[in-house]
């Protein structure tokens, strides 16, 4: 036997392990750069994980047919959006209808169904399902369908003044009274670091660049509540207790820091988060509300636009990686001579 035989001979075994773990190892990083390539698909990951947390941890959890009943209404409002958008754009593009209707049925539909974003309708009902709880799966339906109505409803500038999940809840809240409420979400002291170790990866890992808002809002928030129980002489268990709250959680981490309803400029998502902390206490200390942050978040959503006017900067777009935006976007402070805008 040759030499060269009798070494690879030696090496055949480690070469048999070996290789595998090269097949594992090209796939997981062929993984990542799949979810990577589009920042929503580490909240889809992270808020999911956030379900499953409340589902095996609390008493009184999300439920699965609430999460169902919520992407029914989402999913139905944002098909009725897509058709609404795309048919607004073909009428800019010819008097005569739409060039859809001229050809086969399955153009027609693609036509008419045309960057529909079933994204922003799952990452919206994974957050009520989280936060939501009412006596009746309706409320969940309604909430998935105002929400993600209203961010094709009310907009300035093609950008949506609400975030659609908070004011989705804000909505049925006040609507149904005693029947649908915010839930605190109190997990517990493992199961709450766990969601939190979530948020902040998902932030982390996220190309929406929003972490200093979350924080911004999570200092200010913190100072507020321990400050005051300084200055009461309460014990600091309770703003410990106050801070693990899984409502405050998701706020936190997916619902404030949603770049299509918040500042662009990253002083004015400072002053912003700071503004919606200071508010959120208020309501916590004077009325008692649940989930205080929600409603401080839809009564200040209209600070966006002027701090957008008074500290432009270039606005955020949820497109992949590999995609690029040919819609023109209405010009925004003289950044640009024509921006351009993501739809809804």
């Amino acid at each position: 036997m040759s030499r060269n035989c009798k070494f690879y001979a030696l090496i055949r075994p480690h070469l048999m392990c070996f290789l595998p773990g090269m097949g594992v190892r090209t796939h997981a990083v062929g993984l990542f750069k799949a979810i990577n390539r589009d920042a929503r698909h580490w909240q889809i990951l992270a808020l999911f994980g956030l379900f499953c947390i409340s589902f095996t941890t609390s008493d009184f959890s999300a439920r699965p047919l609430a999460l169902i009943a919520a992407i029914i209404g989402a999913t139905s409002a944002q098909l009725a959006g897509t058709v609404w958008v795309n048919a607004r754009k073909e009428e800019r593009r010819a008097k005569s209808g739409s060039y859809w209707r001229g050809s086969s049925l399955e153009a027609g539909a693609v036509g008419w169904l045309a960057d529909f974003q079933w994204k922003s309708a799952l990452i919206t009902s994974l957050s009520l399902s989280i936060l939501l709880r009412a006596s009746s799966l309706w409320f969940w339906l309604a909430a998935g369908f105002i929400a993600i109505s209203a961010k094709f409803l009310i907009r300035y500038r093609g950008k949506h003044i609400f975030n659609p999940a908070c004011i989705g809840i804000v909505t049925v809240s006040l609507i149904g009274g005693s029947a649908a409420w915010v839930s605190p979400g109190q997990w517990g002291q493992a199961p709450i670091f766990a969601a939190f170790a979530i948020g902040f990866a998902a932030l982390v890992l996220s190309s929406a660049k929003r972490l200093d808002i979350a924080l911004g809002f999570l200092i200010g928030f913190a100072a507020m509540l321990f400050g005051r129980a300084f200055y009461l002489g309460d014990p600091m268990a309770i703003p410990i207790h106050q801070m693990q709250s899984g409502a405050l959680l998701v706020f936190a981490f997916f619902m404030i820091t949603d770049p299509r309803s918040t500042p662009d400029s990253r002083l004015a998502r400072l002053l912003f988060a700071f503004a919606v902390s200071a508010l959120a206490a208020w309501l916590s200390w004077e009325h008692h509300i649940r989930g205080p942050m929600l409603y401080a978040l839809a009564g200040l959503a209209l600070l966006t636009p002027v701090l957008d006017r008074v500290l432009p900067a270039r606005r955020f777009e949820w497109i992949s990686k590999k995609e690029t935006s040919d819609d023109p976007e209405t010009p925004r402070g003289g950044l640009r001579p024509r921006p351009h805008i993501v739809r809804a």
